[in-house]
């Protein structure tokens, strides 16, 4: 229990009596001092699946409709949380940004809005089964009574990093987008699971939409963090930092890449911890 202490004079100020006084908050060894024997998890039962833009949204009805379908039968048996992408009109409107030389700050806020407006269709067509679209600083704390009350909350993937988003290592397209997002929020609230709903089967060595041959390609049903970043690939179905991300992780102990627009029964294998697409672990 922290104790307050008085500083030497009689009229000295009171200070809370904690072993981080006077502590400058980047020493290793402090910092290693401060791990929690074992994290406390906000909402365990909720599974974070995030829905891609360019692979599924883009599709328009014929990619979006069967997977709603799925999530409508699921919802009251999974507790779930939908987060967007931006697709392909966030592309654009990087293009338009990148050559009037924004940077990488302002391209997170425009990218923002376009996953925005992914989150605000989703909720439209999930309204009369319960769908509702819920911002990020406001009623995160409240998921577990939305998924009891037969809602199916849906938000952006985009972090609200905007102007404060980190530079990028190399170009100027922020590196912390909607995969960032979602595996961000499911670790910080303690999430069950974090799932990424895609148009492919799972990871490959290469893309392989831009092969003749997709047997040509290694297919990775399991992985592990360590390894998949020693391989050095030069693509990735998801975003980078999420590899980093899983390998500091308190909570997560691995991410599920799936193929939903091709297989929307793959969302149900899921979330039951079937071994289905790509799993990536620590």
């Amino acid at each position: 229990m922290a104790k307050l202490v008085r500083e030497q004079s009689e009229k000295g100020r009171l200070h809370i009596d904690t072993s981080l006084m006077g502590e400058s908050l980047v020493s290793r060894e402090l910092l290693r001092q401060t791990e929690a024997g074992e994290y406390f998890r906000m909402q365990p039962d909720i599974n974070v699946l995030k829905i891609g833009g360019q692979s599924i949204m883009d599709r328009g009805a014929s990619g979006i409709l069967p997977i709603v379908d799925e999530l409508i039968r699921l919802k009251d048996e999974h507790k779930i949380l939908l987060m967007t992408g931006g697709g392909t009109r966030a592309r654009h409107v990087y293009k338009i940004g990148m050559e009037l030389g924004m940077p990488t700050g302002v391209l997170s806020k425009l990218g923002d809005k376009v996953s925005w407006q992914n989150a605000e269709m989703l909720s439209i067509l999930l309204a009369k089964h319960g769908g509702v679209k819920i911002g990020h600083s406001d009623n995160i704390e409240q998921l577990t009574m939305f998924c009891r009350l037969g809602y199916l909350p849906i938000t952006t993937g985009i972090p609200p990093y905007g102007f404060f988003e980190h530079p990028a290592e190399v170009g100027s397209i922020p590196p912390h987008r909607t995969d960032s997002g979602a595996f961000l929020l499911a670790e910080n609230i303690g999430a069950k699971s974090v799932i990424y709903m895609k148009d492919e089967k799972g990871l490959y060595s290469s893309d392989p939409k831009k092969v003749e041959r997709v047997e040509d390609l290694d297919f990775y049903s399991k992985i592990h963090v360590d390894e998949l970043i020693e391989l050095d690939l030069d693509d990735l179905i998801v975003e980078r930092p999420v590899l980093t991300f899983l390998k500091h992780a308190k909570c997560l102990k691995q991410f599920q890449i799936i193929d939903a627009l091709n297989h929307p029964e793959h969302i149900e294998a899921a979330l039951n911890g079937e071994e289905v697409g790509t799993i990536v672990y620590k």
